[in-house]
C-alpha cells in the first residue's frame, strides 16, 4: 500500500477562491506528479506560489517532492506547514509521519501516524502505515495489533494480509502467519508475496498442489520480473519438498539470474575497501579511554544464513542479555563520521582521536539504551558488523565480538536460495558469492589476530554437533555465567526479525543440516569458485 498514488483532492488554495488558472495549474502538478517529472513538478508549484502567494496546497506539494529527493527535513518542515491549513487531514499526518522517521526521529515518526489512526480510525490504509512504522521499530506486539485493525478494516487487502503474516511469523505465531499468508491465497492464488512469506517460514511444506499453483504462476509471462523472481524463490522450495533438486536449482538459477541483471555490488571494489580497512587498523588507533567502556554489548559478525540468528538466540535466551536484531546503529553512526566531512571509512580512521572514538561509543550507546532497560547487556548482529569490528572496539574497548562462521559451500547455498527482502546483491550469483566470502574470511581472520582477546570464532558445524561445550565456550567468552536457558534457546518467546530464521530458531537443533550434497554436480561451479579465490583448496 502507498500513500498518494495521486495527489489528494483536498489540496486547494486556502483563503483563496478557485480560478481557471489555479485549475489548470493542479491538473498539471497532478499528471506530473503521477508521472514523477519532479522537475516539471517544481516549475508548476512555484507557479502555485506566483498565484497564490505561501498557498498550503503548493507547500503540501513542495513536501512531497522534497520528500521523495530525499530532503528529509524541508519535507518535515512543508507537511508541519500544512497542517496550519489540514490539521485533521490523516494522510498529512501519515506523510509527516514517514519524513519524520526518514531523518531519524522514528519516536515522532510513529507519535504522527497514531495521530492519523485518531483522526481517522475507520480507515485501514492509516493503521496499515503505522503498523508498518512499528515494525521497522522492532515492536512486535503493537505493531500485530495495528495491521490487524486494518485488516479487519479491509479484509481482502493482499499487502496488509501479508504483511501481518509477516509480523506474526516474527512473534513466533507461525501457525497463524501460516493461516494469513493462506487467507491471502485463497483471494489471489499467484500472489508472489504470501507464497514467498510461506516459503520464508521454512518449517512449511509445499505439497504437490501448492506446487502445481506455483508452477503455473512462475510460468505465467504477465508477470513483473519481481513477481517472478519471488516465485522463482517459492517454486524453487516446493521443488525441493518433492525432492527434486536438480529441477530446483534450475529455476533459482534463472530467478537469480534475473536479480543479478539489477546487480551494482562489484568483488573487486570489496576487496579494494576490505585491503583499507585492514591497513587503517593495522596502526596505532587511539581507542576511546572510557574504562570498561562497551562491556555490556556483544558484536555479532557473520555472513547472511550463516547462523547469526541462531547464535543472537542463544544468547538472548540468557537471563542477562537483550537480543536487538538486526540494528542498524553502528553503520549508521559510521556513516554519519563520514559525512562530516572526514573522508570516506575507513580513510578517516588514521586520523580519529580517542575522543574522536569515546564521542562515537555514547552515541552508540545512547542511540541503543532501549535494548537495556530490562537486561543489562544486549546483542547485535548487523550483517556489515564483520566489516566494522575495528570500528566498534575502538569506540567500545570492553565490547566483545563473536564471529559466525559455516562451511563456505553451504553458506553460499543458503544465500543463493534465499531471496531476501533488502537485496543482497552478491547473493544473486555464484562467483560473486565466492568473492564475498573470501573477504569476509580475508577480514575476519585479521581481526581474530589484531583483537584475540575481544574477538572469538564460532563454527556453526561445531556448535550444532557439539551444542553444550559450544555455547560454554560463548557464555565464558562473553563473561557470562552459565545458563540453562542458552541450551534450551527454541523456548525463549522474543520477536525475531530475520523473517527466514524465525521458524527455524524456534525448534532444537538438528544435526544434519547440510543440504549441498543434494545438489550433487550443480554446485561444481561454486566449488571451483571458492577455490579459484582461495577458500577451498585446490585439487590435485
Amino acid at each position: 500500500m502507498t500513500v498518494h498514488a495521486d495527489i489528494p483532492p483536498v489540496l486547494k488554495p486556502v483563503g483563496q477562491s478557485d480560478s481557471p488558472l489555479y485549475g489548470k495549474l493542479m491538473a498539471r502538478a497532478q499528471r506530473e506528479w503521477t508521472q514523477q517529472r519532479l522537475a516539471d513538478l517544481t516549475r508548476t508549484i512555484e507557479a502555485m506560489f506566483a498565484l497564490v502567494p505561501d498557498d498550503s496546497a503548493a507547500v503540501r506539494l513542495s513536501g512531497m517532492v522534497a520528500q521523495r529527493l530525499g530532503d528529509h527535513d524541508r519535507a518535515v518542515a512543508c507537511f508541519r506547514r500544512s497542517l496550519s491549513a489540514w490539521p485533521d487531514d490523516p494522510d498529512l499526518h501519515v506523510d509527516l509521519g514517514r519524513a519524520l522517521r526518514a531523518r531519524g526521529d522514528a519516536e515522532g515518526g510513529v507519535a504522527a501516524m497514531r495521530q492519523a489512526c485518531t483522526i481517522a480510525p475507520d480507515r485501514a490504509e492509516v493503521w496499515f502505515h503505522l503498523g508498518e512504522a512499528l515494525v521497522a521499530d522492532a515492536h512486535a506486539d503493537a505493531a500485530i495489533e495495528a495491521l490487524q485493525k486494518a485488516r479487519d478494516l479491509d479484509p481482502q487487502n493482499a499487502g496488509i494480509g501479508v504483511s501481518l503474516a509477516r509480523i506474526l511469523a516474527v512473534a513466533g505465531r507461525v501457525d497463524d502467519a501460516t493461516r494469513e499468508f493462506r487467507k491471502v491465497l485463497q483471494h489471489e492464488p499467484g500472489n508472489a508475496d504470501a507464497w514467498l512469506g510461506l516459503s520464508n517460514l521454512n518449517t512449511v511444506r509445499f505439497d504437490a498442489a501448492d506446487t502445481e499453483h506455483l508452477r503455473a504462476a512462475w510460468k505465467d509471462d504477465k508477470r513483473t520480473d519481481t513477481e517472478r523472481e519471488r516465485l522463482g524463490f517459492s517454486y524453487a522450495k516446493a521443488l525441493e519438498d518433492c525432492g527434486d533438486y536438480a529441477a530446483a536449482f534450475d529455476v533459482l538459477a534463472d530467478a537469480n539470474a534475473s536479480r543479478h541483471r539489477r546487480d551494482t555490488w562489484n568483488a573487486e571494489s570489496e576487496r579494494r575497501l576490505v585491503d583499507l580497512i585492514r591497513t587503517a587498523f593495522a596502526g596505532d588507533v587511539q581507542a576511546s579511554p572510557v574504562a570498561g567502556g562497551g562491556s555490556e554489548v556483544i558484536f555479532i559478525a557473520g555472513t547472511p544464513r550463516s547462523g547469526t540468528t541462531l547464535v543472537e538466540q542463544i544468547l538472548a535466551s540468557h537471563p542477562e542479555v537483550e537480543g536487538a536484531n538486526e540494528l542498524k546503529a553502528l553503520p549508521n553512526l559510521i556513516g554519519l563520521e563520514t559525512r562530516r566531512g572526514r573522508g570516506a571509512f575507513p580513510l578517516w580512521v588514521p586520523g580519529a582521536t580517542a575522543d574522536d572514538w569515546r564521542r562515537l561509543g555514547q552515541a552508540y550507546l545512547a542511540e541503543t539504551a532501549r535494548w537495556r532497560t530490562v537486561k543489562p547487556r544486549s546483542v547485535d548482529k548487523n550483517l556489515t558488523n564483520w566489516l566494522l569490528v575495528g570500528a566498534a572496539l575502538s569506540m567500545l574497548p570492553s565490547a566483545r565480538v563473536v564471529i559466525v562462521r559455516r562451511d563456505p559451500v553451504e553458506t553460499c547455498l543458503a544465500c543463493y536460495r534465499q531471496c531476501f527482502g533488502e537485496p543482497i546483491e552478491f547473493a544473486n550469483d555464484l562467483r560473486d558469492l565466492a568473492s564475498y566470502y573470501a573477504n569476509f574470511l580475508a577480514l575476519t581472520r585479521f581481526w581474530r589476530e589484531r583483537y584475540p582477546d575481544r574477538v572469538t570464532e564460532l563454527e556453526y558445524e561445531a556448535l550444532v554437533a557439539q551444542p553444550e561445550a559450544s555455547i560454554g565456550h560463548l557464555l565464558d567468552f562473553c563473561d557470562l555465567p552459565s545458563s540453562r536457558e542458552c541450551l534450551e534457546f527454541h523456548k525463549t518467546q522474543r520477536a525475531i526479525f530475520s523473517v527466514p530464521s524465525a521458524a527455524q530458531v524456534r525448534e532444537p537443533l538438528r544435526a544434519k543440516t547440510a543440504r549441498s550434497a543434494l545438489y550433487g554436480s550443480k554446485l561444481d561451479p561454486l566449488r571451483q569458485y571458492l577455490r579459484e579465490a582461495g577458500v577451498l583448496p585446490r585439487q590435485g
